[in-house]
């Protein structure tokens, strides 16, 4: 059966315990911080809500009638229970606000995250930070187990169930080894149903950078190309490495291309009418984040987080 109103009243119970301690309702007052005349009025109410009289008030105390003793008796184990639960919460909420989890994926954890966690860093220098890398299913399923305070995902499907916000955004690039064919022609921008003969390393299911390389594809053509000769790797150094021997045109951010490209190793693709721009997400669990993540969302937000 379901518990009865009264069972909540939980503080006036220990009032009641304070009573039986001390023998007078001032001095329960004096130790629960209230005043007389409040202690009083709680009791009361608690002695109309239980319907039974609990005290005997005199000048010289208060006495416990047998059903206040009984009622006494029965509230010990409920309120140490209650102190126990007030406890542990406190502790949980004392190790939440000491410690930040965070889940994100590839290009957040390689190219942005290290400087975001430096700044938080600096006014937070004792917290404990566990930061973990999968691909943007991997965080979005960390975030909403609980297991992480904070994700980062570059997909472009965003749970319904979760909370997120755009703290930036990437670009994709498709590059090739300098000594690659399609590298001569470079300066030609190519069309996206050139794509589908040509050996496209993406990474593997899951990842946000296939998603939005698939998605941005398939719109620019109207339909799901098959591309029967993509290879999914599972991460950017491999795609890179594959790139390298000439193994086919890798599908990465610019931001791990950047170097490669800079040095004449590989080269950066064009192709008309696909947009590779990606906004960068940051989720959550719940209407708002935890105070340290919340931090650390408005450092990865901010213009000069290196976007």
């Amino acid at each position: 059966m379901p518990l009865p109103p009264w069972i909540s009243d939980l503080p006036a119970l220990d009032l009641l315990l304070s009573v039986a301690e001390t023998g007078s309702v001032g001095r329960a007052a004096q130790a629960h911080g209230i005043t007389q005349p409040s202690a009083s009025a709680r009791l009361a109410k608690l002695e109309r809500r239980l319907g039974v009289p609990l005290l005997v008030r005199s000048r010289r105390g208060s006495l416990l009638t047998p059903a206040g003793e009984a009622v006494v008796a029965w509230s010990r184990n409920v309120i140490d229970a209650a102190q126990n639960l007030a406890d542990g919460v406190l502790t949980l909420r004392a190790d939440r606000q000491a410690r930040l989890r965070i889940s994100a994926s590839l290009t957040v954890a390689e190219y942005l995250l290290p400087a975001w966690l430096l700044s938080l860093r600096r006014t937070h220098p004792e917290l404990d930070i566990s930061a973990d890398v999968a691909n943007s299913h991997g965080v979005v399923e960390a975030v909403r187990s609980g297991a992480v305070d904070l994700g980062f995902v570059e997909s472009p499907d965003i749970p319904a169930d979760l909370s997120a916000r755009i703290v930036g955004d990437d670009r994709l690039a498709l590059v090739v080894a300098a000594s690659y064919p399609l590298a001569a022609h470079a300066w030609r921008a190519l069309r996206p149903t050139d794509l589908a003969d040509q050996p496209l390393l993406l990474r593997e299911p899951g990842s946000g950078t296939r998603d939005t390389f698939l998605n941005a594809v398939e719109h620019a053509l109207g339909f799901a190309p098959s591309l029967p000769h993509a290879i999914s790797l599972g991460s950017t150094t491999t795609i890179l490495s594959t790139v390298r021997a000439g193994g086919g045109i890798g599908v990465i951010s610019a931001r791990a291309a950047a170097p490669a490209v800079a040095a004449g190793e590989l080269v950066e693709l064009r192709v008309e009418g696909l947009p590779l721009t990606r906004p960068l997400h940051a989720l959550w669990l719940g209407r708002t984040p935890t105070a340290l993540a919340a931090e650390l969302l408005t450092i990865a937000a901010a213009p000069s987080a290196g976007r």
